[in-house]
């Protein structure tokens, strides 16, 4: 029991690494939860354990990695089955065996077109410990060791390069191009997917059997969504972000909007005043006022477009998208070394993902170098557009701070956040890479407040934090 338990621990403290937020209280209720299932029934100890330790719905998915990690299903061979059955060592060159190689990976490819044809899990769970044990095998770091790679498996499988033939098995001479078509290709890529997975999750189990489970998962369990880092977000993240973006959005509106003078009267309503005076003899004893109108708020936001940022600029772009709902008006630029504005590209009713395509292709952005140049970014917005920036804006900046130790700009940055109402700058870099290297973030702060912003969650508390001035 004792065993089980220090499993159960370690097993918390992976999901709190990844970004779950797990009590005392609720650690013991899951170890409590233990006590009245079967253990012997994974998917049962999957949902008791969920149950006591899921709040999120983004949370599932690396709990559902971190629970194939410390509970696996068994499956296959163990090392220390082979190990006690006197088996040689794997030798992490097996894979490139010449024709015989060739043989097992044909082999393998026709069994996984039946089944992405035909959709048995369990049969494809099993191509998929299969695929592994063949091909997954390669060199250690050290010498003479061994260790197994996800990616050595999907390279000699190619699952992607099956769907033609899965194609013409699903629809069994239906006409190509229509909806069939359409549905079977959507169908065959969630199956390809979900055999991917499973070949990640293969490999996981056998780098943590043969190693610690706790060093496997610091790397083999993704942050739930709000963890994940902008900077290195993938495209299947920034597909996750847009659809937690909308409500952010709406929040930030809802604080930027707030009037700033909260508690002070409207405008003086003189005939309600004096028709209440002729109570008093004509005497204004007690003044009315007009309620004040809630202020209605423009966004303009300025972000750095370089290749150092590319996925914060992905997800820029869909934050601005999000707030173009919510604001009266918003306006955005971009920059790299030339300025551009990119309001024209966020159509009503557009698709985001068509935005970046087009945005990348006809945005003029770069001017000589392509080498980010803030001071010139600046200088040119307040040249070009003097009068954006005004007593009804937020200015939002976007980026870095890292300028290839060029000019600042710092008069025109003052300027431009003066003259709007609120003026913020949300950076994707950790506080601690700040003022390293070209990085002039204390410069561009002394003049804009600035905040590190590097993934949902802290841009939820900077949502939350945000008072007017």
């Amino acid at each position: 029991m004792a065993g089980l338990l220090d499993r159960q621990s370690a097993f918390v403290v992976a999901l709190r690494e990844a970004g779950l937020t797990i009590s005392v209280a609720e650690g013991l209720d899951a170890v409590r939860s233990m006590q009245t299932v079967d253990l012997l029934d994974r998917e049962q100890l999957r949902a008791a354990l969920a149950a006591s330790l899921v709040k999120r719905h983004q949370h599932r998915p690396a709990f559902d990695t971190a629970f194939d990690l410390f509970y696996p299903a068994v499956s296959g061979e163990s090392v220390a089955e082979r190990t006690s059955a006197g088996a040689p060592p794997r030798d992490p060159g097996a894979a490139d065996r010449g024709p015989l190689e060739d043989s097992e990976r044909d082999r393998l490819r026709a069994e996984l077109a039946e089944v992405l044809a035909g959709g048995d899990e369990a049969r494809m769970d099993a191509v998929a410990r299969e695929a592994v044990d063949a091909f997954g095998a390669v060199p250690g770091r050290g010498r003479g060791q061994s260790s197994w790679s996800r990616l050595a498996v999907l390279s000699r499988v190619s699952a992607a390069t099956l769907m033609a033939s899965v194609l013409d098995a699903v629809l069994q001479g239906a006409d190509r191009g229509g909806v069939a078509e359409r549905r079977a290709r959507t169908m065959i890529d969630r199956r390809i997917a979900r055999f991917e997975q499973q070949v990640g999750a293969d490999v996981a189990r056998r780098l943590a059997e043969e190693s610690d489970v706790e060093s496997v998962a610091r790397t083999a369990v993704r942050p739930s969504i709000d963890r994940v880092a902008f900077l290195s977000a993938t495209r299947d993240d920034l597909a996750a972000l847009r659809r937690e973006i909308a409500p952010l959005a709406r929040r930030l509106a809802t604080r930027l909007a707030m009037d700033r003078h909260r508690g002070r009267r409207g405008t003086l309503d003189v005939r309600r005043t004096m028709r209440a005076a002729l109570s008093t003899g004509g005497v204004p004893m007690d003044t009315h006022h007009r309620p004040r109108r809630p202020a209605k708020t423009d966004l303009v936001v300025i972000c750095d477009l370089s290749e150092s940022v590319s996925s914060f600029a992905h997800f820029t772009l869909l934050l601005v998208y999000a707030l173009r709902e919510q604001f009266t008006r918003v306006r955005a630029f971009g920059f790299v070394d030339e300025l551009d504005e990119l309001t024209r590209f966020f159509t009503p009713g557009g698709d985001v993902l068509d935005t970046v395509t087009r945005l990348t292709a006809e945005a003029d952005v770069t001017w000589v170098t392509g080498r980010t140049d803030y001071g010139r970014a600046f200088e040119l917005f307040e040249h070009r557009f003097p009068d954006v920036v005004g007593t009804r804006s937020s200015l939002l900046v976007l980026g870095d701070a890292r300028s290839n130790y060029g000019r600042l700009a710092l008069p025109q940055l003052s300027r431009l956040a003066g003259a709007a109402r609120h003026a913020y700058w949300l950076n994707p870099e950790r506080e601690s890479m700040w003022d390293t290297g070209d990085s002039r973030a204390s410069d561009f702060a002394a003049v804009v407040p600035m905040t590190e912003c590097r993934n949902l969650a802290q841009l939820s508390e900077f949502v939350r934090d945000l008072a007017p001035r």
